[in-house]
């Protein structure tokens, strides 16, 4: 059963090289997001093996492994493994997912482990999806020294390592267009539980995730990337397949012209500016939730350029 590696790079130089040699087993698919660095000659040259997809626009996260998973089955994969440019396999770690997720294909999304780069704790994020909340179990049989589990289930991993059945990718499709980058993660994994698929974590697999010395990005208010963050949130939590109420989204808006007319009553013309910007972005959101929910209800290869009958 063939499993294609799907990396999507961007300016990917000071990671790319231990990331495609960790793959070196594998049938591997890159989709470089218009790099601006040496990353696509480098892997021409170092990895010739390594199919490359070269844009000449940066397609965002989600779009482009779309455009490397709908190769991968044209190539007759059988399961797709979603891997950052700034991750690294260990010598198994796909193996032992595929042998779970061929015993177990209700698991149509599978983690390993995320450890930092220097392999002595667990990245940071991971940590945070693997609470007690999320699945109460796994933090106290490792510190107990409880027997592992052959999966904890949880709600949402993010997509820095994801090993992907064909049966899921032809019941969820791929990643949403609604989101250009960040939160198409969130949204796949609330459309996997919908379609009655699970999403889970091996811990007897492991991944190395290079970013604990990356900096936050600072963002200001009523800039740029503030409005997009505004607009992302609002998308994330209403394009919910299991949660979406129009009645919300709708609520929502509501509540976004009180807060407007309430900047009229204080004088500020600033924050009467922003708002309304704000709001008419948050407008422009609401008609693509609705199709988005609409669309990501119902099964089949959606987002994706496949289909079996071709």
């Amino acid at each position: 059963m063939l499993t294609t590696i799907v990396i999507v790079t961007y300016n990917g130089m000071p990671w790319i090289k231990r990331c495609l040699e960790s793959c070196a087993k594998y049938s591997t698919v890159v989709i470089d997001n218009a790099s601006t660095d040496e990353t696509v000659a480098f892997v021409k040259k170092q990895f010739p093996e390594v199919k490359i997809l070269a844009q000449d626009k940066n397609l965002g996260f989600g779009q482009a492994n779309n455009l490397g998973m709908s190769y991968a089955l044209k190539e007759g994969a059988e399961h797709v493994f979603l891997l950052n440019q700034d991750a690294y396999l260990f010598p198994d770690t796909i193996e032992v997912l595929l042998d779970f997720q061929k015993r177990n294909p209700l698991y149509w999304v599978l983690s390993p482990l995320h450890v930092q780069g220097d392999e002595q704790r667990l990245d940071r994020k991971f940590s945070n999806y693997m609470s007690f909340d999320k699945n109460p179990d796994f933090y106290s049989d490792f510190v107990l020294g409880n027997t592992l589990k052959d999966v904890y289930p949880i709600p949402f991993v993010n997509a820095a390592a994801w090993l992907l059945s064909k049966k899921c990718l032809a019941t969820v499709g791929g990643f949403d267009p609604i989101f250009y980058h960040y939160g198409e993660d969130d949204n796949y994994c609330q459309r996997v539980l919908y379609h009655g698929g699970k999403v889970g974590v091996i811990p007897t697999a492991k991944v190395i995730h290079d970013r604990e010395n990356r900096k936050s990005q600072v963002i200001k208010p009523f800039s740029e990337a503030y409005y997009s963050n505004k607009v992302r949130e609002f998308k994330y939590i209403h394009a919910n397949v299991n949660t979406f109420n129009e009645a919300g989204l709708n609520k929502k808006l509501i509540f976004y012209k009180k807060l407007l007319f309430k900047a009229i009553l204080k004088g500020s013309i600033s924050q009467f500016i922003n708002l309304k910007l704000e709001l008419l972005l948050i407008k422009q959101a609401k008609f693509e939730i609705i199709e988005s929910v609409r669309k990501n209800r119902t099964k089949g290869f959606s987002y994706l350029s496949f289909s079996e009958n071709k």
